[in-house]
C-alpha cells in the first residue's frame, strides 16, 4: 500500500507538470537585433526573430504571425500603431549610441572629427533602421554629414555594423554600447559628445492580429518590470525613464 500511495503521488506530480507545461503560451517576438542576447536571459521560454526593426515592421505589415514587437526606436512602433497593426507603444528601455574601431585601430581614429580623414572607410546601418537614422541624427547635428563620403556600406542592422568593424573590414562604425560589450576584445569604444547624442528609446507593442492577446500583454507587463529590467541594465541597457 505504501508503494502504491507513493506511485500516485508520482503520477500525479507528472501530471501536474504536464499540465502546467501544456498550458504554457509559446509566445512569438519580433524584436531589434540589439536585444539578441538580452531578452533570451530575461524570459528564455519564449520564440524570438531578432533583425533590423524596419524589416521586422514590414513583416507584421504583412501579415506574418508575431505577439510582440520591440523596436530599437519609437517611430516604427508608432507607425505601426496608427495602422492598428500594434497596440500603443510603451518605452522598453534605453541605449547609447557610439562609435566603434578595430582594437587595432589602423586608421588611428580617437574622436569623431578623425572619420574625415581621407581614405578612412566607415561603415553604417541603412537610413530606415533606427541605429542608421540615430547615426545620420549624430552627424547632422555635428555638422559633420560630409564623412558620409567615406562610408563604403550601409548594413541591414547593428550586428552587421559591429561584425564589419570587429572583422577589421572598416575602420570606424556606429553601433549602439550594448554591442560593443558584446565583443570588447576585437572593438574600441570611442564615446559621443554628450551634446550630440541621440535619444535612442527603444518601443515595446503588442501585435493586434496576436492569437494570445492576454499573454502578450503579460509578458508586456514583464519586461516593463523591475526584475526584467535589472536583467536588461545588466546588459549595458539604460532605464526606461532618463532624467530629461
Amino acid at each position: 500500500m505504501r508503494r502504491f500511495g507513493v506511485f500516485l503521488i508520482v503520477v500525479a506530480a507528472i501530471a501536474a507538470g504536464t499540465a502546467s507545461a501544456a498550458g504554457h503560451v509559446t509566445l512569438t517576438v519580433y524584436a531589434a537585433s540589439s536585444l539578441t542576447d538580452a531578452l533570451p536571459k530575461v524570459d528564455p521560454g519564449e520564440r524570438y526573430s531578432f533583425g533590423g526593426s524596419n524589416a521586422l515592421a514590414a513583416q507584421i505589415t504583412q501579415g506574418a504571425p508575431a505577439d510582440i514587437f520591440a523596436s530599437a526606436n519609437l517611430t516604427i512602433p508608432e507607425q505601426l500603431y496608427a495602422k492598428g497593426l500594434v497596440t500603443r507603444p510603451y518605452v522598453l528601455t534605453h541605449n547609447t549610441l557610439v562609435l566603434v574601431v578595430p582594437r587595432a585601430n589602423p586608421a588611428r581614429i580617437h574622436s569623431v572629427s578623425d572619420l574625415r580623414k581621407p581614405d578612412v572607410k566607415i561603415v553604417i546601418a541603412d537610413s530606415a533602421v533606427p541605429v542608421g537614422a540615430y547615426t545620420l541624427q549624430v552627424l547632422r547635428t555635428m555638422h559633420m554629414t560630409d564623412v558620409l563620403d567615406n562610408v563604403v556600406s550601409r548594413e541591414a542592422d547593428v550586428r552587421d555594423v559591429l561584425a564589419k568593424v570587429a572583422l577589421g573590414e572598416a575602420d570606424a562604425g556606429f553601433v549602439y554600447a550594448t554591442d560593443a560589450r558584446t565583443v570588447p576584445k576585437k572593438v574600441a569604444v570611442l564615446r559621443l559628445p554628450v551634446w550630440a547624442r541621440p535619444n535612442v528609446a527603444y518601443g515595446i507593442a503588442v501585435v493586434t492580429s496576436s492569437k494570445h492577446r492576454a499573454e502578450a500583454i503579460a509578458y508586456l507587463r514583464m519586461l516593463l518590470g523591475r526584475r526584467a529590467q535589472t536583467t536588461l541594465q545588466s546588459y549595458g541597457f539604460l532605464p526606461r525613464r532618463t532624467p530629461g
